[in-house]
């Protein structure tokens, strides 16, 4: 299959349409995203798999030499040092196929990225906390 040309609707489809070791790798990486980001809903966005949270939590893509994965340039920033060995970019962080992924490191990065989307939500709909009030203070009940 001509990935560069398909439309995928599912992380499921993206992930048959690899050779099977890139397959294995691919299904490690979601099963730990899955793992750190409980709740998140599973997409395709760009052509490529996406967690999303309270907006975009992290997206992964598989190329010929490559896994790419995309926590933004916050989760980068974030955990800089640890990511040494790898090469970065912006938002990007590419795992050579063939070595194994950093799965540990990868869950952390994951749930950062969910608390960060988290905070960020909580501020922008103004929840200071107060269960079952709006922002006006009014019961929601």
């Amino acid at each position: 299959m001509d990935r560069r040309r398909a439309a995928f609707r599912t992380i499921d489809e993206y992930i048959a349409s690899f050779p099977e070791d890139v397959r294995k790798t691919l299904r490690e990486l979601r099963e730990t995203v899955q793992e750190a980001a409980p709740g998140a809903e599973e997409r395709i966005s760009y052509g490529i798999p996406t967690f999303a949270l309270e907006g975009y939590v992290v997206h992964f893509a598989a190329f010929r030499k490559h896994i790419g994965f995309y926590p933004t340039s916050s989760g980068i920033r974030a955990f800089r040092r640890e990511l040494a060995g790898y090469e970065l970019a912006r938002g990007t962080v590419r795992f050579p196929i063939g070595r194994p992924l950093p799965l540990e490191l990868i869950g952390r990065i994951v749930r950062f990225r969910v608390a960060e989307n988290l905070k960020r939500a909580g501020k922008r709909t103004g929840k200071r906390g107060g269960k079952g009030l709006s922002v006006s203070g009014q019961s929601r009940s």
